[in-house]
């Protein structure tokens, strides 16, 4: 299961029974989950089962499996059993058996064989648009949509990469924030290790992380969540380059339009209109991961270089060169690395003990420097191996080491003070103040990041105490 399968997959399991009840009375919910969730072993026993008109016993299922694929067999059962596909039926006097439970039944029926007016893979629009859109510019649209989320993500911590026809919402910015992708730090939102994980992830991925922190909004924003659910799942079966009319849409699902164009999912002429195009964003949903890997699919992970190979070079006297003029890129490499000269197609600059500081201080792991590094090296270093100098992986490893064993703090030490009660006045004095770092009784002593107003309070006091 991929990794959008196994995130989108761990929602659907927390959510109760009577859910997926009201999920599966929608056929393109019902085809999704099929395609998406199950494994091939899953699919086999529910199409068995679609048309037999009754229920199967245990032993048959059991004997359709071989002996040596036991484990395999439990599995399938257990993934279906939980996903509210399955059930065990037990009548007197008949041996225990498997059913496949409606409305999942009825609804995977439709899919497969078409009819009924459910409207589940939306409505195409019967009318010319004045102004259509190509496959291409759907492309393009969802590419500086979703790559102004990211610019926006790693712009953070540095330069501004949003492009400058792309702003994001409050509400995008807001669910970033509550997703612990970003956090806000004075005036300014910085990446978090959480959000440079989601950064590593294929694109797919990406946007079912992000999706299900929408889902987990939905009922602050007075959403319902299954209907936000199933038009996710809708989405997913729409078809690239189609225009779709609103007309069939309820209220939630319009208030969605206009949420999920921020990230360029869907494309909307304007709010006003009656017509929606599904990005590749959207149509991939509930494909195969790599339906966004393939060039062919016209949209590549923007952390990839143009041509889809690596871009990054690293010596053993810790220097990079990244072949690349892509802004985000450059961005998150800024985020761990010490960059010092740009030519038209690379910039160069240096892993340093105080780069690499500033990335754990902001929870980037060493780990995930050292996978980015590795995904994206240059075709010519991965003729080596390892692929990346082990003097340079070693040590950046032990920088994240020295900073989680010992943290500088710098400051000012008081201490030879001549009575205990002036000692306990002035340490109190500077926890009080919200300067204090550390104190020792017994030694009379405290540490504090700043002097000014314990200074003051030592020389307004009426009794005289020595040094400091």
């Amino acid at each position: 299961m991929s990794g959008s399968s196994l995130r989108s997959f761990e929602y659907l399991e927390s959510l109760p029974g009577t859910v997926f009840n009201r999920l599966y009375q929608q056929p393109s919910t019902a085809l999704a989950i099929f395609r998406r969730m199950l494994t091939h072993l899953a699919k086999t026993f529910v199409m068995a089962m679609l048309y037999i008109g009754h229920p199967l016993s245990v032993a048959d299922l059991e004997s359709w499996v071989r002996p040596d694929s036991r484990r395999e067999r439990d599995q399938a059962i257990n993934l279906l059993e939980r996903l509210h596909i399955l059930r065990v039926t037990a009548e007197p006097g008949k041996p225990r058996a498997y059913t496949i439970t409606n409305p999942f039944l009825g609804s995977l029926r439709l899919a497969l064989t078409g009819g009924g007016n459910h409207n589940s893979f939306g409505v195409p629009c019967n009318t010319l648009d004045k102004n259509p859109i190509s496959v291409a510019e759907l492309d393009e649209y969802a590419r500086r949509r979703w790559e102004g989320v990211l610019g926006y993500m790693v712009g953070s911590a540095g330069a501004s990469l949003v492009d400058e026809g792309v702003r994001l919402s409050d509400g995008v910015k807001k669910l970033l924030k509550d997703g612990g992708l970003v956090k806000q730090r004075l005036s300014k939102a910085e990446i978090t290790q959480e959000g440079f994980a989601f950064i590593l992830q294929e694109v797919n991925a990406q946007v079912w992380t992000v999706l299900i922190y929408y889902l987990d909004a939905a009922e602050e924003m007075n959403m319902d969540s299954v209907d936000v659910l199933s038009f996710l799942f809708m989405l997913g079966s729409l078809e690239l380059g189609q225009d779709y009319s609103k007309a069939t849409l309820t209220p939630t699902q319009l208030q969605m339009l206009d949420d999920l164009s921020d990230f360029g999912i869907v494309y909307q002429h304007a709010t006003t209109s009656t017509r929606f195009y599904p990005t590749r964003l959207a149509t991939t949903l509930t494909s195969d991961s790599g339906a966004l890997r393939s060039a062919s699919a016209g949209f590549d992970n923007a952390l990839r270089s143009p041509d889809g190979k690596g871009f990054i070079v690293i010596e053993t006297n810790y220097r990079v060169y990244a072949y690349t003029t892509s802004q985000l890129q450059i961005a998150i490499l800024q985020l761990f690395t010490r960059l010092s000269t740009r030519y038209p197609n690379m910039v160069a600059g240096k892993i340093t003990r105080e780069s690499i500081r500033h990335a754990v201080a902001m929870g980037i792991t060493s780990e995930q420097i050292i996978s980015f590094l590795t995904t994206h090296a240059h075709p010519q270093m991965r003729k080596n191996n390892p692929i990346l100098p082990a003097t340079v992986v070693d040590q950046i490893r032990l920088w994240q080491i020295e900073g989680e064993r010992m943290k500088a703090t710098p400051g000012f030490l008081f201490k030879d003070f001549l009575t205990a009660a002036d000692f306990e006045a002035c340490s109190k004095y500077a926890e009080e103040i919200g300067v204090s770092v550390w104190k020792n009784e017994n030694r009379r002593m405290f540490f504090v990041t700043r002097y000014e107003q314990v200074a003051a309070y030592l020389k307004n006091r009426p009794k005289k105490i020595a040094g400091n």
